[in-house]
């Protein structure tokens, strides 16, 4: 079944031109690839009647990229919020990560935390390589890219993979997508 995401505008590269449309514009996803992009009426009707739509108030564009993710997610530590009352809810590094005793269980559920953080900022790549098994793990498992360093995501295309996000007038994302599967949505 396709879904149809739409939204106030489109911008198909990060810095492109930001394409809008009365009624809206429309991104269409069937599986993991986009196969259709233009106003709602022109998606919808590709679309077909069975499609489900969902309605995002913000502007959809490729999701971000994180160049820093290998430092960011095995040089800090994502406390869990049981942890918040002794750790806070931020990311622990240098003297008070030192503190910590961390065994590799310990690095993959701060990787998890820290892998749900970048989806909630509209990332859908990053960088890496990652020298600890259990990050690696978490990052393979929450199904996120890793690219080469320096890369950068590609433009949204017709038949090209749904990886998106729809950020909100503050700049915050609304909706993470990766594989045409939503992996954040914010409440």
């Amino acid at each position: 079944m396709s879904t149809v995401h739409r939204v106030r505008a489109v911008r198909l590269t990060e810095d492109g031109e930001l394409l809008s449309a009365p009624g809206g514009y429309a991104v269409a996803v069937s599986g993991s690839r986009i196969t259709a992009i233009g106003s709602y009426e022109q998606v919808r009707a590709a679309a077909g009647e069975h499609a489900r739509v969902r309605e995002w108030d913000g502007v959809l564009t490729p999701g971000r990229y994180e160049p820093s993710a290998a430092a960011y997610l095995e040089a800090a530590y994502h406390p869990d919020p049981r942890e918040a009352d002794a750790l806070g809810a931020e990311p622990l590094t240098g003297a008070a990560l030192a503190a910590l005793e961390m065994t590799d269980t310990r690095w993959g559920h701060s990787a998890r935390r820290g892998v749900q953080r970048l989806l909630a900022a509209g990332t859908t790549a990053l960088s890496g390589p990652f020298a600890r098994a259990a990050v690696r793990t978490a990052v393979a498992r929450s199904g996120i890219r890793v690219l080469p360093p320096a890369a950068q995501p590609g433009a949204l295309t017709v038949s090209g993979p749904a990886d998106f996000a729809v950020f909100a007038d503050d700049g915050g994302a609304l909706v993470t997508v990766l594989d045409g599967r939503l992996v954040f949505r914010r409440r």
